[in-house]
């Protein structure tokens, strides 16, 4: 992030001033807010929101990111940072890996008791994988510990397609 923010200062300059805005925006939410033992849905959906338009401005191609909210309560208070390794992933090993056409696509619903996350991007399957998937084991672990059987989740990829479903039970 911090290289496109370098080439942004002599492309744009206010341009750059807006991104470093978001940056700081962002690092402040993962520092502060992630020392939290909760956040409301709604923080969490604007960070993930600044967080992707952050990225999107990173990268000089067209990126289709759909974020569906269909929630029924966005004050359900939540632990922090649990949906960011899953973005992460799907910019890291998507939409780094393709020249075009790369798409992110996330729901995010609840009801009285549950909040499930859901997304899919594409990816390259001509690139092998180099990661050795350290971010989800390190989520699963988080979640084991966190919410302990009350949650649900499960990730895999078809064809071009990965796809994760995180379901926390908060009740």
């Amino acid at each position: 992030m911090l290289n496109s923010l370098y080439g942004w200062t002599g492309k744009d300059p206010k341009k750059a001033q807006e991104l470093i805005l978001q940056l700081s925006d962002t690092m402040r939410y993962s520092i502060y807010e992630g020392q939290k033992e909760f956040v409301t849905l709604a923080e969490e959906i604007e960070y993930l929101k600044k967080y992707m338009d952050l990225h999107k401005n990173r990268y000089l191609k067209e990126i289709a990111i759909d974020f569906e909210n269909n929630l029924i309560d966005d004050s359900f208070r939540i632990t922090p940072l649990l949906f960011i390794i899953l973005v992460e992933n799907a910019f890291k090993h998507g939409v780094e890996s393709l020249r075009e056409n790369a798409f992110i696509k996330i729901e995010i619903s609840n009801n009285k008791n549950d909040v499930s996350f859901t997304i899919e991007n594409n990816f390259d399957i001509e690139k092998p994988l180099t990661d050795t998937g350290i971010g989800m084991k390190n989520l699963q672990r988080r979640l084991e510990l966190i919410h302990p059987e009350k949650h649900s989740f499960n990730f895999g990829k078809e064809n071009d397609i990965f796809k994760a479903n995180l379901t926390i039970t908060l009740s």
